[in-house]
């Protein structure tokens, strides 16, 4: 596998922007589609996306943006899916199965897709057919603003092929971004899921006016229930401690680029959770991530205090103050 894929991106919000800025940096042409037509062509005209990470100015003779999502599915050989988890479902309720024979799909979507209550790896294998070595996760920590910003940011790309692994962290590097590969992709994804529901947690107790001597024990939790959790569903030796997975949980848990922080925050703050959606304008993967998760943990058992206290605080409408006290007396 010596040359380089074409590449097509699906997806048209901040963190597929930020992709496309990586992938830009290299000289391949790249296919970009976005739901948005009104987006597309301000893209095309104006060089700038218009609802995120406005600042990017894209080369958009090395671009191909449209709609057409058959067009890009079609002119790529490999897909970088980027879309919201809870709207991945819907982008691909009607299309073509066979399509996408013979395609490579990286995941850059870091939630659950509630209607199957399946991580995006597990989605793709069951609607699509793909195989699981066909399949890879674009892993942070990486937040999209600093990717704007061309800050040192970095990646893990996951795939049971690690020559597919290597190919894809050779496509996104470059100055301002550095990568890694892993075997993983269960954990990996699992993980990035996790991680937006620890989020929501850290956000809630900052919002309560917890301080960073207690967000230290709430993350040094967090790490051992994604560990545990990982372990019961995919029996692997992992290292949790490496960036892939404790470094993507404390950049979500404390950037203030964090959505997820941000929406726990409000909440902490007093918002309705319908309140604090409609003021982020913008999707909180946790939230869709941590029902699936508890449905999807009546299989396996695992002790998952803060998840459980993120759910009865989000679904169950238990006040913050009362749940989040219970979970700081468990925790050690």
């Amino acid at each position: 596998m010596s040359e380089k894929p074409i590449i097509g991106v699906i997806g048209g919000g901040s963190w597929a922007s930020a992709i496309v800025k990586m992938l830009s940096e290299n000289p391949e042409k790249i296919h970009w589609w976005m739901r948005n037509e009104e987006s597309a062509e301000h893209l095309r005209k104006y060089r700038h996306n218009p609802k995120y990470l406005q600042s990017v100015e894209y080369d958009v003779e090395k671009i191909n943006v449209t709609t057409d999502l058959d067009q890009v599915v079609e002119s790529s050989e490999w897909l970088i899916m980027a879309t919201p988890s809870a709207f991945l479902a819907e982008v691909f309720v009607d299309f073509p199965v066979e399509k996408m024979k013979g395609k490579v799909i990286f995941s850059a979507i870091k939630g659950i897709v509630p209607e199957f209550n399946a991580i995006p790896a597990r989605y793709f294998h069951k609607t699509f057919g793909t195989a699981y070595e066909d399949i890879g996760i674009i892993a942070g920590p990486c937040h999209a603003e600093e990717v704007a910003l061309e800050r040192l940011s970095y990646l893990t790309l996951a795939c049971k092929d690690e020559e597919k692994a290597n190919m894809m962290a050779e496509v996104l590097k470059c100055r301002y971004i550095k990568t890694a590969v892993s075997e993983d992709l269960f954990g990996t994804e699992l993980s990035a899921v996790l991680k937006n529901i620890y989020a929501i947690a850290s956000g809630i107790f900052s919002g309560l006016g917890y301080g960073d001597n207690f967000q230290a024990v709430l993350i040094s939790n967090a790490i051992q229930e994604i560990e545990n959790f990982s372990d019961a569903v995919n029996p692997l030796h992992r290292d949790v401690l490496t960036s892939a997975y404790l470094g993507d949980l404390l950049v979500t848990a404390y950037s203030k680029f964090s959505r997820n922080r941000t929406f726990g925050f409000m909440i902490g703050k007093g918002y309705s959770v319908k309140t604090a959606q409609l003021e982020m304008e913008m999707i909180a993967e946790g939230y869709y991530a941590v029902k699936s998760i508890m449905e999807i943990n009546k299989k396996f058992m695992v002790d998952l205090p803060i998840v459980e206290a993120v759910y009865n605080v989000i679904y169950q409408r238990i006040s913050p103050v009362v749940e989040m006290r219970i979970l700081a007396d468990r925790l050690s």
